[in-house]
Formats: structure tokens, sequence, C-alpha cells
């Protein structure tokens, strides 16, 4: 047994031991133990060092807030050493068989550390050192100074192999999400759901009852604290309540979106095949409440570092949580309630409590009666001025204060010094928000204040102290919420006997008799920020507590100000001279723990970094050989080589067979969007540059879609079903972008109009038809609508039968042949598909992919947006001139087409090139010159946006983007190349059918 574990109890499980090392030592500890609790029982309180003085430093908390335990944890080594984390809380870490640890931010050993020799050089690091140092000469900055600073930076050490483990991510709904499972938490869920409301508990801790764990000591409803606490959980999941442990709520976001961050299997031995390490949940509540406590503040002293200081709530932790002593002899130095009865439990647990030393002048004379019949000493009105120990403290001295002035010092011997300065609610989720602080003047803190999301604040985490008024909070917050969701519901509280309420003062420093140049009173323990530090950052114009923080790293580290930031706010407000609230608190921000970048990511790694769509004609095509590329976030068939075919050979001959006879395409990726309403017409009018009014039902049309600068962002063919339906397409990549660029304009410039915007991308399977053979093989396939060219002219839409499925079936070509794309519900795709490859089987039909369409549409001179646009294209550069409504009042875009700089002369204008040399196909991308002969640098003037070879033509072909290029018709054009100079001839775009017979037929 430990020597400072104490027999049965604690809430660990005393008859199974787990083994784990700590720096290459093996210890044991017990089931239930987190690596802080397991290491204190063997009397280890040194686990880490600090970030720039590389002070030994201890566990000040038990809990989330630890700044100064920080270790590396990993499974072990060879194939799971990939399972090593950085700055792993040792205070939160569980123990499992085999953890190795290992403690961080030290030169050679963690008892001799050569990096302590900062510590005795600290004078010359005070806090913005480096804003002044660095700066001369500045010779140093690339060959000493940068290599210096960003091998110090950093507190662990990366992870050097592949992280193994897969993270999982969900997302929930709740009528009611409570956060913290404390009294006030539980009592806010019991009441909700009493009244029948779907509820949903979290806390980041293994087991639910927050400050009940580390104090069995009190009665609720006349029983112990644990047995109520139990049957409490048991009545909750009876009830249905979702009970989450091991789960913190990282972050409070708009609308009552909560994200949490489940831990799932580090506590482990071994992990199951298959299971995540942890996931993240998406949480959308109808209600919140807010039960997630106070963090108790550390005093502000000399020496206030040293392993064996902690936190009093710490130490009751430890004692009646994990059933560790945190030392033999304790002295408590205090301002608050809360410690005397930490260091009651602590003498009946059979340590020595030399003092409880009291920087109020007269405590509650119950604790003082109840502390003498323990037999400890009671120093009410003294400070505490120093510390001493190496390793671990040793003693402390104490001086009385009367009337301001401190007394002679007297030295107490002690192996651990448990401190409180009061506490301060936790508000860093309802700060999320933008929820406003008010600044309560008798408790010196900030309270919850305005709420700008449905959310309630229950128990301390409001500033209401002891066991009933908590509970009883906690049932009103749970009541008040249920009510809001429509139930009747009472808040019933529960009677609570040897409650322990409390009171306390606060304070900014204690006052000390050392000269101000030798105190080194710690305020940020993890970046060695001292109460110092903070009045020099003040001195030198730091006014505002953002800038107090940047400058000296105050609330920087891994805990985020949680042990910090109201300390450093009390001592800068008072060097600045104003009070509290006029000074500020800093930003918090999420997440509320640090939280790893694999629950972040998700599933989203690997091959599943990115979300592949895959259309319901993938299949297909992978099964008959096709080469696919990446379009957007889809997934398609590039090519379908056969044989020996390489890219080239592939497209060639697809594109012949489709001039020749027919040729079908999956195009189920263009982005569909259906435009409903009575004001249909009239928003597309808006929206689109193109008139729609006069466009009948049963016809199409190409639309452009222009952003307010006038520059292209979309395009497609669009369909009127009826008077007031429209199916509008658009690029692969375009869809989400042009559907938020609808609803914005709908929701915040024309709220007037009465439209229904909705995305369709996914409802529709879509196969283009394309070739002089189109109409005869999907003829016979077509019920409820005549194709021939007179019925179903060029750019006609019809709802119909197609396979014996219902279609909307478009006559439209994007090859310059006769065309047809026939849309039918998804789930029916690949049996269009099948039906239309066997009733093509007399035709020769083939099957062709996006390089080939590329191929077959550059022919045609039809554009690809984003590919022979750049952001800078308008439709008169593009040729688009004719798609732009004359006499339309007005359209998104029509003002910035009128800006100087997009009518002025020598605009970029799509043309077609043409090499002398036919068999020389030019790069995308290529620089084009007027003179290759003039000196460097050359003047540029434009760009190859789209380049082939065309089987059709015989010959390469190529667009560009050239300054004035539709004056240049015919003229001779250079492009540097790697190989040499090409020339080529300034042309039209259509290089095939250029009057359009062919898709007419």
């Amino acid at each position: 047994m430990s020597q400072f574990r104490i027999p049965g109890k604690g809430r660990v499980d005393h008859a199974e031991t787990v083994s784990f090392s700590f720096d290459g030592k093996r210890y044991e500890g017990l089931r239930g133990d987190t690596v802080a609790s397991a290491l204190l029982a063997h009397g280890v309180h040194l686990m880490g060092r600090s970030f720039k003085y590389h002070r030994p430093r201890g566990p000040v908390t038990a809990d989330s807030a630890e700044p100064n335990a920080l270790i590396g944890t990993s499974r072990g080594a060879g194939e799971k050493e990939g399972r090593f984390e950085p700055n792993t809380r040792a205070t939160v870490q569980e123990l499992r068989q085999g953890l190795v640890a290992e403690s961080q931010n030290r030169l050679g050993s963690l008892s001799f550390d050569l990096g302590a020799v900062n510590d005795a050089l600290h004078p010359l690091f005070p806090a913005g050192f480096y804003y002044k140092t660095f700066m001369w000469p500045r010779s140093f900055w690339d060959k000493l100074y940068e290599p210096v600073i960003r091998h110090a930076a950093g507190l662990g050490r990366a992870p050097s192999k592949v992280d193994p483990d897969s993270y999982a991510s969900r997302y929930l709904h709740s009528d009611l999400l409570v956060v913290g499972a404390g009294p006030s938490g539980l009592m806010a869920a019991l009441a909700a759901a009493r009244a029948g409301v779907r509820v949903t508990l979290v806390d980041e801790n293994p087991e639910m009852g927050g400050a009940l764990l580390s104090d069995p000591g009190i009665e609720i409803e006349g029983r112990p604290a644990w047995d109520w606490l139990s049957g409490a959980l048991a009545e909750l999941n009876a009830l249905g309540v979702r009970l989450m442990t091991r789960t913190t709520a990282i972050g409070y976001y708009h609308q009552n979106m909560i994200g949490l961050c489940e831990k799932l299997t580090d506590h482990l031995d071994e992990i199951p095949e298959g299971a995540p390490r942890e996931r993240m949940w998406r949480v959308r509540a109808t209600r919140v409440v807010l039960a997630q406590g106070a963090l108790e503040k550390p005093l502000v002293f000399h020496g206030n570092d040293r392993p064996g200081v902690m936190l009093a709530g710490a130490a009751q932790s430890y004692l009646h949580r994990w059933g560790v002593r945190v030392g033999e002899r304790a002295v408590i130095v205090t301002s608050h309630d809360s410690a005397w009865y930490a260091a009651f439990d602590l003498a009946e647990a059979g340590s020595k409590v030399v003092a409880i030393v009291d920087t109020r002048a007269t405590p509650p004379e119950a604790l003082v009666s109840e502390a003498r019949a323990r037999g400890i000493e009671v120093l009410a009105g003294h400070t505490v001025t120093g510390t001493k120990g190496r390793l671990r403290v040793a003693s402390v001295t104490v001086n009385p204060v009367r009337g301001g002035t401190v007394g002679a010092a007297r030295l107490l011997h002690c192996d651990c010094l448990l401190m409180s300065g009061g506490w301060t609610p936790s508000l860093h989720l309802f700060s999320h928000t933008k929820g406003s602080l008010q600044w309560d003047a008798e408790s010196e803190t900030f309270l919850p204040g305005r709420m700008t999301e449905e959310c309630h604040i229950a128990g301390a985490g409001r500033g209401v102290w002891g066991y009933a008024e908590a509970l009883a909070d906690g049932a009103k917050a749970g009541a008040d919420a249920a009510t809001a969701l429509g139930r009747e519901a009472e808040a019933i509280t529960p009677d609570v006997a040897h409650d322990r309420p409390g009171t306390g003062e606060s304070h900014k420093e204690l006052p000390t008799d050392r000269k101000s140049h030798r105190v080194r009173a710690f305020v940020d323990y993890q970046n060695d920020v001292t109460a110092k530090d903070l009045r020099l950052a003040v001195r030198e114009g730091m006014r505002s507590i953002e800038h107090v923080k940047r400058y000296t790293t105050n609330g920087m580290a891994t805990d985020q100000g949680k042990m910090s930031n109201m300390n450093g706010l009390m001592i800068a407000a008072d060097a600045v001279g104003k009070p509290p609230p006029q000074v500020g608190l800093t930003t918090f921000r999420p997440p509320y723990t640090p939280t790893t970048f694999g629950a972040f990511a998700g599933y989203h790694r690997g091959a599943t970094f990115e979300v592949t769509r895959a259309t319901p004609i993938d299949g297909w095509a992978e099964e008959n050989g096709a080469v696919y590329e990446p379009v957007s976030l889809w997934r398609r068939a590039w090519y379908f080589p056969i044989g020996g075919e390489d890219m080239e050979e592939a497209v060639a001959r697809e594109c012949r067979a489709m001039r020749a006879s027919v040729g079908i395409f999956d195009a189920s990726t263009l982005g569909k969007i259906e435009v409903m309403g009575p004001d249909a017409v009239e928003f597309m009018n808006r929206m689109y540059t193109n008139p729609w009014t006069k466009l009948a039902p049963g016809r199409c049309r190409y639309g452009v879609l222009l952003g307010e600068d006038g520059y292209i962002r979309d395009d497609g063919v669009i369909g009127r079903l009826s008077d007031d339906l429209f199916h509008v397409t658009t690029t692969t990549g375009g869809a989400a972008r042009v559907l938020n660029m609808m609803e914005d304009y709908l929701q915040t410039e024309w709220p007037d109009l009465d439209v229904w915007l909705t995305s369709t991308t996914e409802q529709w399977a879509t196969v283009a038809l394309n070739g002089p053979r189109a109409r005869e093989v999907l003829a016979p396939l077509v019920e409820g609508q005549d194709i021939s060219a007179e019925a179903f002219p060029h750019m006609s839409v019809a709802e119909c039968t197609v396979a014996g499925f219902k279609a909307r079936l478009f006559r439209l070509s994007f090859t310059g042949e006769l065309g047809f794309e026939i849309n039918v519900p998804a789930r029916h795709g690949r049996a269009l598909w099948e039906a239309l490859m066997e009733a093509g089987k007399p035709h020769g039909i083939t099957p062709y992919g996006t390089e080939t369409m590329h191929v077959l549409r550059a022919e045609k001179g039809f554009i690809i947006v984003g590919q022979d646009t750049d952001g800078t294209v308008t439709p008169q550069d593009a040729g688009l001139g004719w798609a732009i409504g004359k006499k339309k009042p007005d359209f998104v875009g029509k003002r910035g087409l009128a800006r100087p700089d997009l009518v002025a002369e020598g605009r970029k204008q799509l043309v077609g090139l043409m090499t002398e040399d036919g068999a020389v196909k030019l790069e995308e991308g290529a620089q084009i010159v007027l003179d290759p002969e003039q000196p460097l640098p050359m003047k540029m003037v434009g760009h190859v946006t789209s380049s082939y070879h065309s089987a059709t033509l015989g010959r390469s072909i190529a667009m560009a983007l050239v300054e004035g290029g539709t004056e240049r018709m015919g003229e001779t054009v250079h492009v540097p190349m790697p190989d040499g100079v090409v020339r080529a001839k300034v042309t039209s775009t259509a290089f095939y059918d250029p009057d359009g017979d062919r898709l007419k037929l």
C-alpha cells in the first residue's frame, strides 16, 4: 500500500491495482486513479517544470483546470507509439494498465533540470523581454535569435508517428441539455425529466456528482451524500435521461448549438477493435442549463508555486475521491471558509494540520471552535510571506497583519501548503454566447448578466454557495426550463443536513514584508507570470487587459487563464487605478479545455479527409473500367479505356464515336435547384442577366449569374416547367455557392418575394445522350412526349416517362450535337443508364467521361466557369454579351457591369487559338506575349485557359484570355513553352459547326 493511500477510502477500486510508469519508473495505482492521484499516493508531487524558468511544479488542482502537471502519455512502444499525446493533464488522465507517462519541458531529468539556469537568471527575463531583447543587432536574428526561440518554444514534444486511432462525430437534438452534473446540474435534470422533458446531462469527469464526490459528510434527504447521489442517478436513468460522462462541453455556439467532446477509450487497458478514441457531438438543444460550478482561486504570495502547494479543494478531492492524503503535515492559508472544511477532513484522515492561516481578522467563530477542538492552531489576521523547499515545499513563513503592517515572521514546517482565495464562477461557456457579465462588488467577481441564448445558469456558476442553495437553484432552473418548453414542472428542493456554506474575501496579492523586487508571487503558473510582471506591463503602457495578457502571456497557458484570470485582473486593475469592471476580462474562447485535433477532424482523415460524393451511376462506371478524377467533392469518370489505351487514345475514340453516332455521359453531378413560387419569375429576372418573363413553360434558356462586381459567378441551362417553377442547373462545383447566394439575396434583399429555393442535386440522376443517333436511341423509351425535332425543338423541357421512370427531359447540348438530358429520381439512375446502353447497342453507343466532355465543349467554344473565367471575366469578355437583357431594369451585377474599368478598351477577352503546327498542343496556363523578342521582363497579354487535341478536327485547339482579344482576330501571338516559343493565330472560339446546325437536327 502506498504511503499516503488510506485503505478502503475513496471511490477507487482497492481490489484492483493498475501498473504504469512515470519517467521510466514503475508505479502502481488503483482502478479509478488518475496519474496525479496515483503519484501523490506515492508521495510524488514533482510532476513537471514551468515554461520560462523551468521551476519545479506539482499539481495545483484535481481537475481539468490544471496548469502545472502536464505530461506526455502513450500506450507503449512499437506500432502503438503513435498513440502518444503531449500536454495531457495528469489530474484528469485515468490510469490504464501499461500507461507510459513522461514529464515535459526539462533539460535532463525532472529533478535536475539544466534549464533551471533560467530561474537563476530571472532578472534578465522580465515581462515583455522578448519584445526588446531580440531587436538588436539585426543580423543576429536569422542565425541566433530565431533558432533559439524555436528550440525553446512549446511545452511537450510533438508526436512523431501517424495517429492510429479513429475519431467519431455525431449529431444530437435534445429538449434540454444540462452541462455539469454537480448538485445543481443533477437537480435541474431531475426537475425537467420528472416533467417529461427529454434531457441530456453531461459531465467531463468519469463520475457524476461534482462537489458531492469530495464532500461525503453532508446528508441530503436524510441520506449520506453518496447514497443520495446513487439514487438520483438511478432515477435519472429510469426517466430516460441521456447520461454522458467523460464528456466536456467545449463550446457554446449560436442558436443553442453546443460542442461536446466525449473521451471513449483513453481509460481502457485495451482498445476494442474499431472503437474510436473520442467522439465529437454537435448538440442542438431547445434549452440549456449551465451548471458548471466555480473554480477555486489560488492566493498570490512569494513562493506559491512549489510542488506541494495546491488548492485546498483539490486536497479535499484527492482525499475523498481517491483516498489519498496529499501530505503528512499540512498548513492551510485561506481567505474563504471552504478551506477550513478541507483542513478538518485532512485532520480526521490522519494528517497533521499544523495551522490554519486565515487572512481575515475574525473568521467565523464556529469554524474557529471546530479547529481548536481538533487541535489545529488558528492564525487569524495572518499572511504568508514565503515558502522554502527545492523540489517540494518544506516550510512556510507566516506573519501577522495589523492595521496594514506586516509583523514578525514565524516559520511553520510542512510538506504541503493548501490555499484558497475563494471561488470564481465558471463563465467560459456562457461567455462564448457573447452574454454580458456583471461585476458583483460584494463577492468581487463577475456573474452572468444578459442572456443571448435560451439558457439558464444554476448553482455556483452564478455565485450561489452552499449545497442546500445549489440544489434548490438547480431545481428551479430545471423547472423553469421545463415550463419554457410547455411542461408543468415543480421545483422540489431536498433537505440538506451538515451543509457547508461559506463566505470569504478577495485579495490581489497577500501582504508581505519583503522588498517588492524580491517578491516572486506567481499568477500564471505555467507561463511563470508574476504579479510583478503584471504591474510592469501597466507601467510600460499596457492599459487594456488584452494588451496586458499578450505582453506578459498571463492566461495564455493550456488552462486558458482558469487559474490566473481573476487574480491577474485584480492586480492589473489596481496597477491601472481603475475598478475591475472598467478594466474588463480577456475573451474566453472555445474550446473550454484543450481538445485533440483528431476530435475536430472526426472522420476527415486519410481517404475520408474530404467527403467523396459518387453518383448513382458510379458503380456501373467502376465495373466497366472507368478512370476517375475528382471534380469539386465528386468522383467522376474521367475516361473509359479499352484494352491498353492511354487517356489520349481513349478520349479520341470517345470523341469520334459521339460525333459519328451516339455517346452517353453521366451528368448527375450538375447542380440542380428548384425555384418555385408566385414570384419565381421575378426572382429569376433579378438574379440572372437574362430576361425570363416571356420564357414559356416547356422551354429552356442559358443563364448567366454575376456577382455584384459584374463578374461571372456561374452559368447553366434553366428550364421553366410551369408558370411558378424553374429547374435551374449550375456547374458541378457551383451548386452550393449558387444556392447560398440565392438564399442570401432572398432573405436579406428581397424578403417580400414569395419564393422557395430547394436544392435537388441529389434528388435527380442525370444522363446526357448526345450524337446524331441520340433520338433513335431515346425515342422508343419515351412515353408522354413526342421528341421529334418539330414537337420537341432544341432548348425544350418536358415532364414525361423514360424507360418506365418519371423524368424531366431536356433537349439541350453541351457538345454541339443533337442532345438530351434525362433526369430521373436518383434511385433509378443506374437502371436508366443500363436501359439506354441496351437501346443504344445497335448504334454503337459509347460511354464517355469528363475529359471527352471537355474536348467536345471546347470544339464548340462553350465555356467552363472557373476554367475559362477567373473571377475577373464579364459576360462581354467571354463573348456572352447576348445573354444580357438589354431592357431589364435591374439584375445582380448590372451596376458592376457599368464600372469604367469593366467597359474600358483593352480588357482580356476570350478567344480561340490555333497553333501554326496543329500537332503542338499548348499548355493550359501558359502565358501569351505579342513580341517574343522584347527585352525582359516581357509584357504578358493573356494566358491559355483550355487546350486539347481534337480528334474531330485532327489538330490541337485552345481557348485563351487575351487583351483586346476580339480586335486581334487573325493576328499571330506567341506562347513561350518549355521547348520554345509557339506561334498561334487568334480565332473564334467556335472551332466546330460554328452555325450550330448539328444540334438542331
